[in-house]
């Protein structure tokens, strides 16, 4: 997947969910900071930041957001490259959240422990960014 040039402004303005919008914005902010990157549309409905290859042991290969998220109907799913599983005790600390093998799931920004997820993050964007991140070996 690659950038595309839609506007990240545009995209947020336009979620319908008020509390979606509002965490969209704070988590804008949030990886704009951690990350120096600035965000970029990867695709219809993800917001991302800087990039990295993939390659799996498939052969299979692409790049992706380093650090991204995306204001889903449901809940904004923040993506972790690195796997949820690497981040068991803070995962623990967070507050009301669900896990997918590299997504964690939040309804509400507001019943999670921003510090935490401000950590996990900074750690996943770190790991992913590191040159032999997704080198399938």
């Amino acid at each position: 997947m690659e950038p595309t040039s839609t506007s990240v402004s545009s995209f947020i303005d336009g979620v319908a969910s008020p509390v979606r919008r509002r965490d969209a914005q704070t988590l804008l902010e949030l990886m704009t900071r951690v990350t120096g990157e600035q965000p970029a549309m990867w695709g219809p409905s993800i917001v991302g930041f800087g990039s990295y290859h993939y390659k799996y042991a498939s052969g299979r290969e692409g790049d992706a957001g380093a650090a991204a998220f995306s204001p889903r109907k449901d809940a904004t799913t923040v993506y972790l490259p690195d796997g949820v599983d690497t981040y068991t005790e803070q995962l623990s600390l967070l507050g009301d959240h669900k896990t997918g093998a590299s997504c964690l799931y939040i309804k509400d920004l507001g019943n999670v422990d921003m510090s935490v997820l401000e950590d996990i993050i900074t750690e996943s964007y770190r790991r992913v960014s590191a040159d032999d991140f997704g080198s399938g070996g």
